[in-house]
């Protein structure tokens, strides 16, 4: 069986240009990387006018160790609305370094349905990472300088709250100490590292509308205090300017393809577990503007990625989708049912429906937003159709259609099925999208509503000073911003081990974050960590160069 890099390696890819002028780009308006990658330029995006198409909404049960396919699912059925004729984009994130390194792999898809060039996808691909990690520490440098320099705002150095960044999972930055070895090398105080997608800067780009909207929020940005409490931004110490500089090309849209040679927006990379988890607007728009479907996905499980999705990108975005397709499989149900990794291979119908309570939670969750939904049952070779009939009957129980896809192993041509379960709800018109609470809504009861009625905790434990800031930002104009649930995305709970659809647990919000320029408040809750750490055996100790200078390893 080929792995997913031999695949994608053996695609027979269009020239870029080919892919845009299947948008309607012309090659003025794009900014070739090679041969097989470009950029979508700041004037083509802003002479975009005319129709939107539809958005669909990818999203999955709670991720296991089984596999659930999202990204997979989202290109496959973006190729199958293609095959059968629509005009279809799919936009989705650029993968950070640091799970690719570590233990979760890449993030373009697989098998048959993968978007390419993989290598480049899951490595430095345009830069974008880089540009960001870049503004961001620029950022934490000028910080220092100033108060080195004389402090002029008046900076208390224990109320600095930005940290550094970088696109690495590494445990030992997470808390550090700067400014050792004497006056020279400025001030000594403790700080840390957070990787690279849960920046503040991250968030920006990927919600910003265009360069002007980007150096606004990127000003905005606060952080510090002064001694007598008073906010410092990024305008205030004069970084907005520079910062912007160096997200220019970055905030410009990554044009690829899939392996059946259909155009994809690849763009931002926020985590869902510990950020906002979608790819940008000005992808999401500009795909809107370009076609009859796109197809986007948002991270992890609809508890975390679909809730952020749709409270935040969508509100603060103007965005409605259509319909939303939730993935699922066999094997993951059964672990959801208590069935250990190791004997998923063998038929267990009784844990299969005692793990369709994890999709029956779901679906009730993306029915509270007044959307309609699809399970897309993802197929994988021992899947038994005891087993399916057992998930299709739950589902039919439910109300919701149950489509089987094997566009892993078929391409576009196995999820044909699917994407016309898709266009019919797009198109039946039932779609009527509200956020789950309104922007009046004090910060703590917003917490408290997603906390309660999207993982059904009994009660939301706050750390102290936690209910505190959250009035005084309040106070100073912030409340009316959606709230971020920074959480494990293994449960509804923080207990990444309590699998299912578990209740009457406490979600402890043990920290909170202003994010101000994004324009959204991070609740911290449980043990979820913004820097990640690698595993005892990383991917990083099987990925290197082959006999002929390929890359192999990557998955």
């Amino acid at each position: 069986m080929q792995t997913d890099l031999q695949i994608a390696r053996a695609a027979s890819k269009r020239p870029i240009a080919d892919i845009a002028a299947r948008l309607g780009l012309t090659p003025d308006q794009i900014l070739p990387y090679g041969h097989d990658k470009a950029k979508i330029t700041h004037d083509a995006l802003a002479g975009l006018t005319g129709p939107q198409g539809r958005l669909i909404l990818v999203t999955a049960i709670n991720p296991t160790p089984a596999g659930e396919g999202k990204t997979t699912t989202t290109v496959g059925l973006g190729d199958a609305l293609n095959l059968l004729g629509h005009r279809a984009t799919i936009c989705i994130r650029e993968a950070s370094l640091g799970p690719n390194f570590g233990m979760k792999g890449g993030a373009a898809g697989g098998g048959r349905a993968q978007i390419v060039p993989m290598e480049e996808m899951n490595l430095h691909f345009t830069g974008d990472f880089h540009a960001i990690t870049s503004a961001h520490n620029l950022l934490a440098a000028m910080i220092d300088n100033h108060i080195h320099w004389g402090n002029a705002l008046d900076i208390d150095t224990r109320r600095i709250t930005w940290r550094r960044v970088m696109d690495m999972n590494d445990r030992a930055l997470r808390d550090t100490v700067v400014g050792l070895g004497g006056p020279a090398n400025g001030f000594s105080r403790q700080t840390g590292f957070d990787i690279t997608v849960a920046s503040e800067v991250m968030a920006i780009l990927c919600l910003a509308r265009d360069l002007a909207d980007l150096q606004d929020r990127l000003g905005r940005i606060v952080v510090a205090e002064t001694r007598d409490r008073r906010p410092v931004t990024a305008r205030d110490l004069q970084a907005d300017g520079a910062m912007t500089v160096l997200l220019k090309d970055a905030l410009q849209p990554n044009l690829v393809q899939t392996l059946e040679n259909n155009p994809a927006l690849v763009h931002g990379g926020p985590f869902a577990n510990i950020a906002h988890g979608c790819n940008s607007v000005i992808a999401t728009r500009a795909a809107l503007r370009l076609s009859d479907y796109v197809v986007t996905e948002a991270g992890f499980g609809a508890d975390l990625g679909a809730e952020k999705f749709l409270n935040i990108k969508c509100r603060l975005a103007g965005l409605s989708p259509a319909a939303v397709v939730l993935v699922a499989t066999v094997r993951a149900l059964k672990m959801n049912g208590g069935v250990a990794k190791a004997n998923l291979g063998s038929e267990d119908v009784a844990a299969v429906t005692a793990g369709c309570a994890n999709l029956g939670r779901h679906i009730e969750n993306i029915r509270s937003f007044g959307l309609p939904v699809v399970v897309a049952l993802n197929h994988f070779e021992g899947d038994t159709e005891a087993e399916i009939d057992a998930l299709r009957a739950y589902c039919a129980q439910q109300g919701v259609q149950a489509i089987l896809a094997r566009h892993w192993a078929e391409g576009g041509a196995g999820a044909t099925d699917l994407a016309r379960a898709v266009v019919d709800l797009a198109e039946g018109g039932k779609a009527q999208f509200a956020p789950l609470y309104p922007d009046a809504m004090p910060l703590w009861d917003k917490i408290e509503t997603i906390c309660t009625r999207i993982h059904r905790a009994a009660h939301v434990e706050a750390a102290p000073g936690v209910r505190a800031q959250l009035e005084a930002w309040q106070a100073a104009g912030h409340g009316h911003m959606p709230v971020c649930i920074a959480k494990t995305q293994y449960s509804f709970s923080t207990d990444p081990d309590l699998r299912g659809a578990p209740t009457g647990h406490t979600i402890p919000v043990r920290e909170v974050r202003l994010n101000a320029g994004a324009g959204f408040v991070v609740a911290i809750c449980g043990q979820i960590m913004t820097m990640p750490g690698l595993p005892r055996h990383p991917a990083a100790e099987v990925i290197r160069l082959d006999d002929q200078g390929q890359v192999e390893g990557l998955f």
